[in-house]
């Protein structure tokens, strides 16, 4: 009865993981009152892959593989997105997220040696890194979304996020619509990103399912982003900021007061890419990440 309580719970049915990029390295762990999508992969350090708000482990899809020729690599779909199970206590806050993460890592016993994160992904990193759950030498962040929205976008998003989630009826109806491919292709291209076919029919599959449209905007609508940005300064932590110079989704600009107010900050540019800069060029973001990692450490 459990199990089939915890099945229903995620995103997508178990059925469909056997046509999700790189199911054979997939499995399903049990940590924290959370049953939790991961896949692994490779040998070597300990390297931790952490998707952005609204994606999963597919992201990574054309990354993970030749990373494990490098690393021992770990990616994990997070509370709510795709085939992980929502929080118990519908803890959806960046303190949450990374303690959620941090539980994870301890049930595995996986320590990362370098961490991996995309947009929202590297928020929560940072966020564990600050509060000494995971101690990489370096975090790599691929265009982070560190700083809070501007204007009336930041006034408005969450209170929004928040009444779509209210409601499972109103949340099933936003997300047959969301799902439309016209509508997800033009997400998409409005992040900067042109996106593989392949792409955008796995985040069809994605935004179609209530349930983890649910866990993309409860996880939005809970974060302060004013509060993390105070404690960034605090981080300790190297802090590799790649930063994609089209990105529509996060203004580059963004990196360049993060790095002057993280001691430890350098900044990577990459020209004609956008927001899902991983998702675009994999070789090219493969060819960083190493690079990056070997200047901390032997690789």
């Amino acid at each position: 009865m459990r199990d089939r309580q915890l099945r229903e719970a995620c995103a997508l049915r178990d059925d469909e993981l056997s046509s999700w990029p790189n199911w054979e390295l997939s499995r399903f762990v049990q940590a924290g009152g959370i049953r939790w999508h991961v896949q692994q992969t490779g040998s070597g350090p300990a390297l931790l892959l952490i998707h952005g708000t609204g994606a999963s482990t597919h992201s990574w899809r054309d990354l993970i593989r030749p990373l494990g020729a490098h690393f021992t690599v770990l990616a994990a779909d997070l509370p709510g997105h795709a085939f992980t199970q929502p929080s118990l206590n519908g803890g959806s806050s960046i303190d949450a997220m990374s303690e959620s993460l941090g539980k994870l890592l301890h049930q595995l016993q996986f320590v990362p040696q370098y961490a991996v994160g995309h947009s929202a992904g590297a928020v929560i990193l940072c966020r564990a890194a600050l509060s000494r759950r995971i101690v990489p030498q370096v975090i790599i962040s691929i265009n982070g979304a560190f700083l809070p929205l501007s204007g009336i976008a930041g006034v408005m998003f969450a209170p929004i996020a928040k009444l779509l989630t209210s409601n499972s009826l109103v949340m099933r109806l936003f997300a047959s619509r969301a799902a439309d491919k016209a509508r997800v292709e033009r997400v998409l291209l409005g992040t900067g990103s042109r996106v593989s076919p392949l792409g955008v029919e796995l985040y069809c599959r994605l935004v179609r399912d209530s349930q983890h449209l649910a866990g993309t905007l409860g996880m939005m609508s809970s974060w302060d982003l004013h509060a993390f940005a105070r404690d960034l300064p605090r981080l300790q932590t190297p802090l590799a900021l790649i930063v994609a110079e089209n990105d529509r989704a996060v203004p580059p600009h963004q990196a360049r007061r993060v790095k002057s107010q993280v001691p430890e900050a350098r900044i990577v540019s990459l020209a004609g890419l956008g927001h899902l800069a991983h998702e675009e060029a994999p070789e090219l973001l493969v060819a960083e990440i190493v690079k990056i990692c070997r200047s901390y450490g032997a690789v």
